[in-house]
């Protein structure tokens, strides 16, 4: 097996071979590190590279399991981490020139899980500045750019994650997902991003964008694999006060049950009014597969979808705000216009405006909640249209020129208020080879579900197969 061979097994795959002793961590990093080396150029997917960190860990993670301490199915695996989680002794750069030397004495929480599993830390990756945008276009560390064609975006804000893991330079990264931050970068990359439930992950030590949004989850390029970076990342931390106390579950225990009688709900309203027509004939055609395999598939009604992007607006940016004020009020010059801009907004919202919102938002998800009795699960398209170019303003939809920007978090903001666990998978390409993406919307606490019905749809296409050609 190849360097670039072994960049692209999935986790699964690559857990069985490391516990069986046919390939070890160490060869497993360094031919992470070689594809990092040959791809990095052409993606900008990394602000930090952790080369000799890296190499020390895969040394350790060998020597635990040649002396039987196996620690399960992320030992000895290359992971990412967006570099909005603080990591001990490693800079956080956050995306922003204003914390660029900013050094963490102390570990996330989901760092502390990820090195609790033995996973190995290849480095921090690239995102838009402070997570505030849905492009990776960052003015400090230049664009991400998107393996499948580097002249166009990888979406946000977890931009460097989407890339880094479609490109095999990681198994698999974390992202945040704020408004679409985890499914938008997941879609366009042509990736699995998932959403987990609000409070389901600790937050602790990640750097914080919108208080009542924020969300962490993986990145990944099989479901499957999500599931198993769920595991290790999930349960009750009191030092963060969202997280939930919910019991424990096993992700990958039921993923293959199947999806015979889950009842499927497409929403007419919303999410269909600004589409490119190839994305819509793509979604159309993953719901029948989702049929034949047993699924009630029907349309729906849900009339307040009309009203989450006037109601996600005013509490994200107003949050936001709140939690950079000091750094809007003392270094504006230093913040990127279009992230200063949104701030500048979010901090003149009337509070009246902002309780307004929050008023809307619980009346908005006692209609979700109320929806959700009939259904299992909602389907959706992710992002309205393929990547656009990394300096495209605007583009063409049904004969409308629309804002680029707008409209790579329309369709994923509906969930985060909700706080509802959501997967993005893939599931077509669009007519110059972009990837389309689909989203499947679960009940609350229902991860399993959700993974379950992603996991029989991948499997029953082959889109998660293909793989960019970087010529690296």
């Amino acid at each position: 097996m190849n360097a670039d061979e072994l960049c692209f097994l999935s986790i699964s795959e690559a857990a069985g071979l490391i516990e069986s002793r046919q390939i070890s961590p160490v060869e497993l990093m360094r031919a992470h590190l070689d594809r990092i080396e040959r791809t990095e150029p052409a993606l900008n997917a990394f602000i930090t590279l952790l080369s000799e960190e890296a190499a020390h860990s895969a040394d350790t993670a060998e020597r635990e399991i040649a002396s039987g301490e196996y620690r399960g199915p992320l030992h000895g695996i290359p992971i990412g981490l967006k570099d909005l989680y603080f990591t001990k002794g490693i800079r956080t750069t956050v995306g922003t020139k204003i914390l660029r030397d900013f050094v963490p004495d102390y570990d996330a929480a989901v760092t502390e899980k990820f090195a609790n599993a033995g996973a190995i830390l290849m480095g921090k990756l690239q995102m838009h500045e402070f997570a505030l945008g849905a492009t990776s276009v960052n003015p400090h560390d230049g664009p991400a750019r998107n393996p499948w064609n580097p002249d166009r975006i990888t979406g946000g804000s977890s931009g460097g994650s989407g890339a880094s893991v479609a490109a095999g330079q990681c198994m698999a990264a974390l992202g945040s997902d704020t408004g679409g931050s985890i499914r938008i970068p997941g879609t366009l990359c042509g990736i699995v991003g998932l959403k987990p439930t609000f409070g389901r992950v600790s937050r602790h030590g990640v750097y914080p964008l919108s208080w009542s949004l924020d969300t962490v989850g993986p990145m990944t390029r099989t479901v499957r694999d999500s599931a198993i970076v769920l595991n290790a990342i999930t349960g009750y931390d009191q030092r963060d006060p969202s997280s939930i106390d919910a019991p424990t579950e096993n992700f990958t225990a039921g993923i293959e049950d199947g999806i015979s009688g889950l009842r499927i709900g497409i929403p007419d309203d919303f999410f269909y009014d600004v589409i490119s027509p190839e994305v819509g004939e793509a979604v159309c055609v993953a719901a029948g597969v989702l049929g034949e395999l047993g699924a009630e598939v029907e349309r729906c009604s849900i009339p307040a979808l009309n009203h989450a992007l006037g109601i996600s607006s005013a509490i994200l940016v107003t949050e936001a705000a709140e939690t950079v004020f000091d750094k809007l009020r003392d270094r504006p010059e230093d913040i990127g216009a279009d992230v200063r801009a949104r701030l500048r907004l979010g901090a003149v919202t009337p509070a009246v405006d902002y309780i307004k919102a929050q008023r809307a938002r619980s009346a908005y998800n006692a209609q979700l909640e109320e929806a959700m009795q009939k259904y299992d699960l909602l389907l959706a398209p992710s992002v309205a249209v393929g990547a656009t170019g990394i300096d495209q303003e605007f583009v063409e939809v049904a004969g409308n020129q629309e804002n680029a920007l707008s409209l790579m978090s329309r369709l994923t903001r509906p969930f985060n208020l909700t706080g509802q666990p959501t997967i993005s998978i893939p599931c077509g390409f669009t007519s110059d080879d972009m990837p389309i993406g689909m989203q499947l919307a679960g009940r609350q606490w229902r991860e399993a579900t959700v993974l379950r019905a992603a996991h029989a749809y991948e499997q029953a296409t082959e889109w998660h197969t293909r793989r960019p050609n970087l010529n690296a």
